[in-house]
């Protein structure tokens, strides 16, 4: 099968080529599904799984990292690009679902389980990097025990300290929607969710990519991570929120560097 996004396209000079795609459930609920995306004929491949962002509320969807699928496709990665129950489920449904989707993987046979990055935009990339922290948790926490670990973790301009974000009344309090409250009141769920909270974070490598143009998530969220964190932190000048979505954007230039090594 050849697709390509019609916002964006494949990117130039680099042919879109054959793809099994396949929508899976890896929960009951309606929200609780992925797309597969994996280059027809090949096995053993490396894996990446996207998570879009939205500031984790209804009316986004996977369909926001499609463009991105592709051409991670054409780069001979497999991809599993997921959905998940938004905040106005209850918490802690959007972490729960994440951590499912993500140790779904676990059950497709054609990829290489010691080779798996999350990649998540904005909202996204509090989810992945989340994802990648896993280890951290405490028994019975929300989403410990890991399945599956990524060994790779990008953040795209990602909301990486849930607290900082609620002071800041980010996506107009979109931080307190996801976790049911304040840092104040319920600071238990921020010790859980932020990823800033669950560092240091070894074996896993942390790519962060923002650009100092950005109105939605401010740069600052990857800058206080970054120096807390071993990770790779891009400033990228002059970009945005939004070119993180696009492959012919140089904000994608980093990610793909990254991902390259896997």
């Amino acid at each position: 099968m050849r697709w390509f996004s019609r916002a964006y396209g494949p990117p130039p000079g680099r042919p879109v080529g054959p793809v099994d795609r396949a929508v899976e459930h890896y929960g009951p609920k309606r929200q609780q599904r992925g797309e597969w995306w994996l280059p027809t004929g090949l096995s053993n491949l490396p894996l990446v799984v996207l998570v879009h962002g939205g500031y984790w509320r209804r009316g986004f969807d996977r369909h926001l990292q499609d463009a991105v699928a592709v051409a991670l496709i054409d780069r001979g990665f497999a991809v599993w690009n997921i959905d998940y129950r938004s905040s106005a489920a209850p918490w802690p449904a959007t972490l729960t679902d994440a951590a499912a989707a993500l140790d779904h993987v676990a059950t497709c046979e054609r990829v290489d389980l010691s080779r798996v990055a999350v990649v998540g935009h904005s909202a996204g990339g509090q989810l992945a990097l989340w994802l990648a922290s896993r280890g951290r948790l405490a028994t019975g926490a929300v989403g410990a025990g890991p399945v599956v670990r990524p060994v790779l973790a990008v953040g795209q301009a990602p909301v990486a300290d849930l607290v900082a974000g609620a002071v800041h009344q980010l996506g107009q309090g979109a931080v307190q929607a996801l976790l049911g409250g304040s840092p104040d009141g319920l600071p238990e769920r921020y010790a859980i969710a932020s990823p800033q909270a669950l560092l240091p974070l070894p074996g896993v490598r942390l790519v962060l990519v923002h650009g100092d143009a950005d109105p939605t998530v401010p740069v600052g969220q990857s800058q206080a991570y970054a120096e807390v964190a071993d990770a790779e932190l891009h400033v990228l000048p002059g970009i945005g929120h939004f070119e993180h979505l696009d492959p012919a954007s140089h904000a994608l230039t980093p990610v793909f560097a990254a991902l390259d090594t896997l």
